[in-house]
């Protein structure tokens, strides 16, 4: 019997696999960085052990570190969770090695499933090995991994190179392995898989179906089980060819195997060997503990049976700290609040007063919502997550809302191309127009401007808010039975709640402040200075960086004076695991460079400098 754990990872996962453990009766370790060295995952652990360093390479990839800090804490099994090491055979033989139970599939099953190139082959699918015009688009791959990074689609040959370096590196970051592949693209289709348990006496469990098809950058942002639409051909062929693959590496534990269906086509993608982000939902549905069974197959257990029946649908949705709205562009800071409502389940790696750093996957948490029916089940998580307080970094809150409200989406109609086609109109803002007054006056409350009062009507104050990018003004007065605005009627407002009467209407506006910034229910606001200042101004083409990160990569042969395209890659900050290209905004020349590679970056520094082309000048013919 397995008596203590140590987790070899971080965020949400070790999370939760330290409360399976703790409802099991077994002690758990945890592993952290320096920049995790307050992290709830290591809070919430028995004990925890140091791995000195902040990049994950020094870190949470140093399989050596980590088995050395699993046999000094006394544990005698590891789980791995999923990401870093996860699918590293030679971390499991390490593990093993050890004396120490590793819970996970045979190393050899790892090896045999981990490289995306060998898996396909095995599969009897083969790579491309050479790209023609004629085979656009095309995706190029990481061999390792997942979580879609080292991920780029191709669509012209001329950008077939730099994607593949870019690719590589961004792998070798996030995996410790730079090997990619190429393999064609297939437009429109739905990202299907399938979740399989097996133990270690020849039993293969099929548990269900996943939808996993609204994706951003290929990492998965909404899923469901069981996925929508599927006819029953098409469900067995699937089930059919996971329990293949799995018999085919003797693999035992839990594990998932990925298809792309397009029409009553499934492609194999690959097999993934290791738990899943959403492995919730198939536990919602099926009524199991995932964790729990990995550790009673480690442990030897058979089994029983058939796998329980499923029920019901189960939908869940990845609350990142990003901003859709801007190529996605992570984002850090402190997390203040969050409190998400409803009969929800709720798997994040913070609380109130965590930081969210530059280091890491920007993922905040996973809401999962189980009912009845899938209406009901997508009724209750886009409710969920609107009435969720989230007082910090900018999130893709909103997109979610929107995302699960979509006809599209409402129906079951939903492919990999769905936010290629619906982003603009998902991130458009829609502030609630009565925030900055309900600011305003969650902040007056008790200030009054007289020691006495007079007949005569006061002068309006006025407060001044940057919110969903655009400044905005709200007015009130103070009078002789409270605050006052032209507008509407003020039934309530201290520092927390402003109750407005809009048109007969009560609403309710709950207020947190944060420093000079403000939130009122889900909208943000940033408190202005009454008189801006005016030397805060920036030349035009000028790019800054979007958040903070590391410079990777610079342009070959780039330097001031060069002359580039408006959309030309400049470029890439690495940043949460993640590549990101910055490019030139206009056609003119590279003035300034301020950017070198290696070179660490804070979030709204200038990096280059771009004199956009003035037009040639046109004779105007006389009147």
């Amino acid at each position: 019997m397995i008596s203590t754990v140590l987790v070899a990872n971080r965020g949400e996962i070790a999370c939760r696999i330290a409360r399976t453990c703790g409802e099991l009766g077994i002690r758990t370790v945890a592993v952290h960085s320096d920049a995790d060295g307050n992290a709830l995952h290591a809070r919430v652990a028995d004990e925890s052990v140091r791995l000195p360093g902040a990049a994950p390479a020094d870190t949470y990839l140093r399989g050596d570190l980590v088995v050395k800090a699993a046999l000094a804490a006394g544990a005698d099994a590891v789980h791995p969770g999923y990401g870093f090491l996860s699918e590293n055979a030679d971390f499991a033989r390490a593990v093993q090695d050890a004396g120490l139970v590793w819970i996970g599939p045979p190393p050899e099953a790892i090896e045999a499933m981990a490289s995306k190139t060998r898996a396909k082959e095995l599969m009897g699918i083969a790579p491309l090995r050479e790209v023609t015009e004629a085979d656009l688009p095309v995706l190029v791959k990481a061999a390792a991994g997942g979580g879609g990074r080292g991920m780029r689609v191709v669509r012209r040959l001329a950008d077939l190179d730099a994607e593949l370096a870019s690719a590589r590196a961004e792998a070798a970051s996030a995996f410790g392995d730079g090997e990619v592949f190429v393999e064609p693209y297939v437009e429109g289709g739905r990202h299907v898989e399938v979740q399989v348990l097996a133990d270690t006496h020849g039993t293969v469990w099929v548990l269900g179906t996943r939808d996993c098809s609204l994706q951003r950058r290929h990492q998965k942002v909404i899923e469901e089980s069981p996925a929508p639409g599927l006819t029953a051909e098409i469900t067995a062929e699937l089930h059919t060819l996971a329990v293949r693959a799995a018999r085919a590496v003797g693999y035992t534990g839990a594990g998932t195997v990925e298809f792309l269906v397009a029409g009553d086509r499934a492609h194999f993608l690959e097999m993934n060997t290791r738990l899943q982000v959403e492995h919730p939902v198939t536990e919602a549905v099926f009524g199991l503990d995932l964790v729990a069974e990995q550790i009673r197959v480690a442990e030897g257990h058979r089994l029983d049976g058939d796998p329980p029946p499923a029920r019901g649908h189960a939908v869940e949705a990845r609350l990142y700290a990003e901003d859709p709205a801007h190529d996605w562009a992570p984002q850090t800071g402190r997390l203040h609040r969050l409190t998400v409502p409803g009969a929800v389940r709720l798997d994040t790696g913070f609380t109130d007063g965590d930081d969210i750093g530059v280091h890491y996957d920007p993922m905040i948490a996973k809401v999962v919502a189980h009912a009845p029916t899938r209406a009901e089940a997508v009724r209750k998580l886009a409710s969920a997550l609107e009435r969720a307080v989230i007082h910090g970094p900018v999130t893709n809150r909103d997109l979610l809302v929107r995302s699960l409200r979509h006809p599209e989406f409402a129906e079951g109609r939903v492919d990999t191309g769905f936010y290629d086609r619906h982003l603009p109109a998902l991130t458009e803002p829609a502030p609630d127009p009565y925030a900055p007054l309900a600011a305003a006056l969650a902040d007056a409350h008790g200030r009054s401007r007289f020691g006495g009062w007079r007949n005569l009507p006061s002068q309006p104050q006025v407060k001044r808010y940057a919110m969903a990018g655009e400044e905005h003004e709200a007015r009130y007065r103070h009078t002789r039975d409270g605050l006052a605005a032209d507008e509407v009627q003020v039934v309530h407002a201290d520092p927390g709640l402003v109750v407005l009467d809009v048109d007969g209407v009560r609403r309710r506006f709950e207020v947190g402040r944060h420093g000079d910034r403000v939130w009122v229910d889900g909208t943000a606001l940033t408190a202005l200075p009454r008189f801006p200042d005016p030397t805060a101004q920036l030349a035009p083409g000028s790019l800054l960086a979007p958040m903070p990160g590391t410079v990777v990569r610079v342009a070959d042969g780039l330097a001031a004076g060069a002359s580039v395209r408006a959309g030309e890659p400049l470029l890439w900050l690495e940043a949460m695991k993640m590549q990101h290209r910055i490019s030139a905004p206009v056609t003119g020349t590279l003035s300034a460079l301020h950017a070198a590679e290696g070179q660490q970056v804070e979030v709204g520094a200038l990096l280059a400098v771009v004199d956009p082309d003035q037009p040639p000048a046109t004779d105007t013919p006389p009147a």
